[in-house]
């Protein structure tokens, strides 16, 4: 039986049961944090109990796996997700490795690669495979897929980079990789060449944000790549309605694309995007973007656009378990 790594350890694939495959639990800059929200507007111990009830809340609706693409660049802190989790047994997290950035390499790899200033192999391949194989630093938590960005801008010196190592880390080990990308750009179609071109396993891609699109030939073009369309920010009706996003998903389990599609929120327990006001940015502003959203609303109005239960299971259940295995 196949097995995947999450912060509690190998579980079979079997066992992942109805998943969600793009969520966060907490998202923070750490050094904004540190400087600025400590003794101001953070509460560790608040935002904790805060997440294993609204964790709590998710798993007794029957959701048994969350996918959580929080790597470095969103503030990935597993201390704190081993807190949480070590109160929420009833639910499995699966974490990444990667790297999220929208143009620039962090300083850190900018003067060590092939041919930089100290000339030596991409040293972000060694410390994505370190994540995947051996732990996330002393947590003894091993990833279990790899995460990278192509957004607006595309091609930019740095995400190249990044796509790039994540890529021949995937190659080197197998593990399977989540890339954010931007539907109004198609973003994806550069993520998919790239990735190809470095010997990639499109079966093991999810497009992510996909679900922003509407634009049926963009989604199917993906999809027909061997890719997963990650159909995963519902409740974010700033990027698209849920209505539209309903629409489309059940016009592409239609036309036979059920076995190419996942579905999620993108959303947090709590993010620091907005200082410490994010439950009242939710409640005012986005009050769909909650972990519910898909169970409460969304499967209902797929029903109704007669998606089948069979369909409904492939993409919450066999797809996940497909993308680990």
């Amino acid at each position: 039986m196949p097995t995947v790594n999450t912060v509690s350890g190998p579980v079979d694939v079997d066992d992942l049961g109805l998943t969600l495959m793009h969520e966060h639990i907490i998202l923070t800059s750490t050094e904004y944090l540190q400087n600025y929200g400590v003794g101001g507007w953070w509460d560790e111990e608040y935002r904790v109990a805060d997440a294993v009830t609204k964790l709590r809340a998710l798993a007794a609706k029957g959701v048994r796996t969350i996918v959580d693409p929080t790597v470095w660049g969103l503030g990935r802190y597993l201390p704190r997700v081993l807190r949480i989790a070590a109160q929420v047994p009833e639910l499995t997290i699966v974490v990444a490795t990667g790297l999220y950035s929208f143009e620039e390499l962090p300083h850190q790899y900018e003067f060590r690669g092939p041919g930089l200033a100290l000339d030596m192999p991409d040293p972000m391949i060694d410390d994505f495979t370190r994540d995947l194989t051996d732990g996330i630093a002393d947590t003894g938590v091993r990833a279990a897929f790899l995460k990278c960005v192509v957004e607006r801008n595309g091609w930019t010196p740095g995400v190249e980079r990044i796509c790039r190592a994540v890529a021949q880390t995937h190659v080197r080990t197998g593990a399977p990789i989540t890339v954010h990308t931007n539907a109004g750009t198609r973003s994806g179609l550069l993520a998919l060449d790239l990735f190809a071109e470095e010997g990639v396993d499109l079966t093991k891609v999810v497009i992510g944000h996909a679900g922003d699109s509407n634009d049926l030939d963009y989604l199917m073009r993906l999809a027909d790549s061997g890719a997963t369309l990650g159909m995963d920010r519902f409740g974010l009706d700033t990027y698209n309605t849920t209505v539209r996003r309903v629409e489309t998903v059940a016009e592409l389990c239609a036309r036979g694309y059920a076995d190419r599609m996942v579905l999620s929120h993108d959303t947090a327990c709590f993010m620091d995007y907005f200082g410490g006001d994010w439950d009242q940015v939710l409640e005012l502003a986005l009050p769909n973007w909650r972990y519910d959203h898909i169970l409460d609303d969304v499967l209902p109005a797929l029903r109704e656009k007669g998606v089948t239960a069979a369909q409904l299971d492939q993409m919450l259940i066999a797809n996940p378990r497909a993308y680990f295995s």
